[in-house]
């Protein structure tokens, strides 16, 4: 009966530890999005050079310590408006597992 709630106990905080280690990416990730949505809404966006918007996106992501190159950034303007579209990949190692979140912020016209 004493070894089932140990056994309990360490499944669970095993579960803690993997979900402690998950979150940042998740915590960035929403950071990224907010500052994307703030790009498009930014009148002063639809102005500037699509290379100049994936720069700025780019270098958001590597100061929110994310994985985000410029190949990951696709800038357009569709209709006069500015569309980002950013796809991202961060990768986990645990013990005899790995797995690879994939990140998708978007924001703008369609």
């Amino acid at each position: 009966m004493i070894l089932r709630k140990v056994a309990g106990v360490a499944v669970l905080l095993i579960l803690a530890s993997i979900g402690v280690m998950l979150i940042p990416p998740y915590v960035q990730n929403w950071k990224l999005q907010r500052y994307v949505n703030g790009l498009v809404d930014d009148p002063a966006t639809a102005t500037q050079p699509l290379e100049l918007i994936q720069k700025e996106v780019v270098g958001r992501g590597e100061a929110l310590g994310l994985p985000v190159h410029a190949g990951d950034v696709q800038v357009t303007r569709p209709q006069n408006s500015v569309r980002i579209d950013v796809l991202y990949i961060v990768h986990f190692d645990f013990a005899g597992y790995s797995v690879d979140l994939h990140f998708r912020p978007a924001a703008g016209g369609s």
